[in-house]
């Protein structure tokens, strides 16, 4: 697995951090471990957890359009439980273990949703929990601010909007690294631009620009250098001030593409922080966290110990993952949150055979109810063997959304 920090850190040395010791936050002994719940209300917004293609007696139709149709079914589910409807949905991300049924899971897609279609991503990746396919979400819940963001030179017939505003943000969907069928993008660095600047269009349509992003997604496949790819997302940011970001390298993209990007802004600037521990160096392409007024957003975290000597030392997921949760502590602390404010989580997993090795720890650091959801494994998993270094690879990476709890009166 490619964790977004070993990526940074081939491009940059600024990444560099002070040493940091890992343990479990020194918290409440927490309650036993228990199932994501399908959604979390968390006010202004719901967060669904990644749907799979089972009906609730536990069967799997038996064809692929079928499986893709009870997946929205199931999220449907979710989004009626909290009292809202699917015109609600802004975002969702679509996850197929063979991307060749992207057509007809875009013809279920289509008839899912109403006349203004949520912003998306749809990624190929290696495995999930049950597949072939898993779906997760985003709701508002209002509807009085709702609408498609189209940029003028926009051309598509595909099931989604560009862009869904918000009365407070803009949800931007996956911006591939060339037109569909167009053989003449291979270039890296053309795609990573041409990407770059469809997502730039999507906010400049929405009245806003890359200066208001709090997140963003990169997806790409092994035919995108990080390097290549970092190089040239760093000219479009400001040094240090950069969005959260979960760089996440995946099986296939739609189409043929090697890059996307997709990602939140939020509206008004005057609502947009970074936050970054003072133990840690700025970094030309990723900030540790970004608020989108109460809602945190924070890049994905490995097993990555920091330091002048960091790197991941330990082979097996639990271990690895007590060190990433210390990391995403670390930056909980500096936004005066914690871990019971975490509403939503994404899990890359290198194996999904290592998912009940990773609950038995994940479980521990939520008290109560944990957030919403969603575990894929990304790509093929990787040799577990060290490096010259002793270094050995990413074998899981968490990105996680806190929104601040409302003070008590």
């Amino acid at each position: 697995m490619k964790s977004f920090l070993v990526g940074l850190l081939l491009w940059s040395a600024a990444l560099a951090q002070a040493q940091v010791v890992a343990g479990t936050p020194s918290q409440e002994p927490p309650a036993p471990h228990r199932a994501s719940p399908s959604s979390v209300d968390a006010g202004d917004y719901i967060y669904i957890s990644g749907q799979g293609p089972r009906g609730a007696d536990g069967a799997l139709p038996a064809t692929f359009v079928g499986q893709a149709r009870q997946a929205l079914n199931n999220l449907k589910s979710a989004v009626e439980t909290a009292g809202l409807t699917m015109d609600h949905v802004v975002y969702t991300t679509v996850y197929l273990t063979d991307i060749s049924q992207y057509e007809q899971m875009n013809t279920v897609f289509a008839g899912s949703f109403g006349k203004i279609p949520p912003a998306r991503a749809v990624l190929g990746v290696a495995a999930l929990p049950d597949p072939p396919i898993q779906i997760n979400a985003v709701a508002v819940r209002s509807l009085s601010d709702r609408r498609a963001v189209y940029p003028a030179s926009y051309k598509s017939d595909e099931p989604f909007s560009p862009g869904i505003l918000t009365h407070d943000r803009l949800f931007v969907s996956a911006m591939p690294g060339a037109p569909a069928g167009d053989k003449g993008s291979a270039d890296p660095a053309t795609q990573a631009d041409f990407a770059l600047d469809r997502m730039k269009a999507i906010t400049e349509a929405a009245g806003l620009d890359l200066s208001h992003m709090v997140f963003v997604n990169p997806y790409l496949t092994a035919h995108i250098p990080m390097r290549v790819m970092n190089e040239h997302y760093a000219r479009r940011f400001e040094f240090g001030n950069t969005p959260a970001r979960a760089t996440i390298e995946v099986s296939s993209l739609p189409n043929g593409a090697g890059i996307e990007f997709t990602g939140v802004a939020v509206r008004d600037l005057e609502k947009r922080r970074a936050v970054r521990p003072k133990n840690m160096l700025p970094s030309p392409t990723a900030s540790p966290c970004v608020f989108a007024g109460d809602t945190l957003y924070c890049s994905a975290k490995s097993g990555f110990i920091p330091g002048p000597n960091g790197g991941v030392f330990t082979s097996t997921t639990a271990l690895q993952l007590r060190q990433t949760m210390r990391n995403l502590l670390d930056n909980l602390e500096e936004a005066e949150m914690n871990f019971d404010e975490v509403v939503s989580t994404n899990v890359y997993l290198d194996n999904l055979e290592d998912t009940p090795a990773f609950d038995e720890v994940y479980g521990k650091y939520f008290r109560g109810m944990p957030p919403a959801r969603t575990t894929i494994q990304q790509i093929a998993p990787a040799e577990r063997n060290p490096d010259k270094e002793e270094h050995y690879p990413d074998l899981e990476q968490v990105s996680l959304i806190a929104v601040r709890k409302s003070p008590k009166h």
